[in-house]
């Protein structure tokens, strides 16, 4: 049976054409560089080299043979390259589900960090809401998810990726919007574009209860669950929202974005979540370009 260690013994040879330089090259001496190839020969059932005192020489057997040696340990090179890769998590496949809002920012900036850090990984991202994550985290459809908390589900772990202020979204005409920044009492009576409580319940809830906490109850006009559906229906002037910073990046004409002025930081959260006894070396490398990320 061929020896890697017999092909490279005998590539050696062939390229050097000469025994000392292929052990010098090998780093060991001539008469174990000899019996390799008297082995490999034998092997094969064929001569590969013609050897006198003063000249070594490829058979056409060896001349055929040679090209073909080069390849295999080429090959095995690369196999080792890639395995060791991969076990290291600098190299493989990712698949990565993510919400429609974490796409307004967070998404790709962590995608940009992921090609710079880990050019060899690839990541098959995948749109999905916060329950199908969960779902396909638990089936192995996806093998990392971007979902918003709580993340309670015993065969979970997870990481606060992300922590973003919520910003009023205003009807660009609106007075508001003429201010630095509202208060949560500003948005008392005032009709009001909230998010559906079963459909966005993260964020339903998280504003709901801001509302409840400061004692402010606006005037809900429309329930929707997309950001930028909400952001349609403020331009048309419908009504005030509460959003995510990062909806500032869809740039919706006819929209003004101010700080929203709050006792305390109430950020809406995102959390980086996987499966506790994963298989996927990736992960730990997806980990680590995290912990490397500046905030929003």
């Amino acid at each position: 049976m061929l020896d890697f260690s017999q092909l490279r013994c005998f590539v050696a040879v062939a390229e050097e054409l000469h025994f000392g330089r292929a052990a010098a090259r090998l780093n060991m001496t001539q008469p174990p560089l000899s019996r390799q190839i008297q082995v490999l020969e034998r092997v094969l059932d064929v001569q590969l080299l013609e050897r006198t005192s003063r000249s070594v020489r490829l058979t056409a057997a060896g001349r055929s043979f040679l090209p073909e040696a080069q390849h295999i340990l080429r090959l095995a090179e690369t196999a080792t390259h890639v395995t060791r890769q991969v076990a290291a998590g600098r190299s493989g496949v990712l698949k990565l589900g993510f919400t429609a809002a974490s796409a307004y920012d967070f998404l790709p900036r962590l995608v940009t960090a992921c090609r710079t850090a880990l050019p060899d990984v690839t990541l098959s991202l995948r749109e999905m809401v916060t329950k199908d994550q969960v779902e396909g985290l638990l089936s192995g459809q996806i093998d990392a998810g971007l979902i918003r908390p709580p993340v309670s589900h015993p065969e979970l772990d997870a990481t606060r990726a992300l922590a973003e202020p919520l910003i009023a979204a205003l009807p660009a005409g609106d007075p508001l919007a003429a201010r630095g920044s509202v208060s949560l009492g500003d948005f008392s009576g005032a009709p009001f574009i909230a998010y559906a409580p079963h459909e966005a319940h993260y964020f339903h809830d998280l504003v709901v209860g801001l509302f409840a906490e400061a004692g402010v109850q606006p005037s809900v006009r429309q329930q929707l669950t997309q950001i930028h559906s909400i952001l349609a229906l403020v331009r048309a002037g419908l009504g005030l929202a509460l959003v995510p910073a990062a909806a500032e990046r869809l740039r919706f004409e006819g929209v003004a974005f101010r700080p929203l002025d709050l006792p305390e930081p109430r950020p809406a959260e995102l959390y980086l979540t996987w499966r506790r006894d994963h298989d996927n070396p990736v992960l730990g490398g997806l980990l680590r370009v995290l912990g490397t990320m500046d905030g929003p």
